[in-house]
């Protein structure tokens, strides 16, 4: 076995994994930045289901990028730390952004028990304050989008851009169909996969197309 294992530098691991990634995976009408999405997310999670799973708003990706382009600052803003982890530093800095996530703050989880709320619930409050073009990342809670769904409808919230990718079972799928049909441009892992990780990569694969 061992002597079967291909000797892959470091440096060229990831632009490997990417050949196989193309090799293996179904032929798509996406366009090129799709494609880049949709590699980044089946090279983060082994899974070639996302070949299908992902929806993308009409001309979500040239949204997004016109964003990081346009050097006015922007803010991504994740619902968990482990999202905001792996969102890549380097290509953030890049581009003039920043990424915050509000769940683990004190006043947060204190006002969302005072009134019987998620966290997620709340944060998503906290993140309509914030100033210029703010992206949601979202990876692992559905009261998040619905929240946000609701915030836009009353014209509370108007986010740049949106990446729904809770993973789960209670309310996932139907919330990230709520953002799927919003004015909103956005990307949605459809059905009960994604995760925290898939909306970083997500983030990741929108950012390198600008800084790589």
């Amino acid at each position: 076995m061992l002597e079967q294992m291909q000797w892959v530098r470091p440096e060229e691991i990831e632009a490997r994994s990417m050949e196989i990634i193309e090799q293996e995976m179904p032929k798509g009408d996406w366009t090129e930045g799709e494609l880049a999405v949709v590699k980044r997310c089946i090279h983060t999670s082994a899974d070639f289901d996302y070949a299908s799973a992902l929806y993308f708003s009409p001309e979500a990706v040239e949204r997004a990028l016109d964003i990081f382009r346009s050097g006015t600052g922007f803010t991504i803003v994740t619902d968990t730390n482990m999202a905001a982890a792996g969102i890549n530093k380097g290509a953030l800095q890049k581009l003039g952004g920043s990424v915050r996530c509000f769940m683990a703050e004190e006043a947060v989880a204190a006002e969302a028990k005072q009134r019987g709320v998620t966290r997620a619930i709340v944060s998503m409050e906290h993140a309509a304050r914030l100033s210029g073009p703010v992206l949601f990342a979202i990876g692992n809670a559905p009261t998040a989008l619905i929240r946000l769904y609701e915030m836009i409808g009353s014209g509370e919230l108007h986010p740049a851009f949106i990446i729904g990718a809770p993973v789960g079972f209670v309310n996932v799928v139907e919330s990230k169909e709520l953002i799927a049909q919003c004015a909103i441009p956005c990307i949605v892992a459809k059905g009960r996969k994604g995760g925290s990780n898939i909306a970083a990569a997500i983030c990741n694969a929108l950012m390198y197309l600008v800084t790589r």
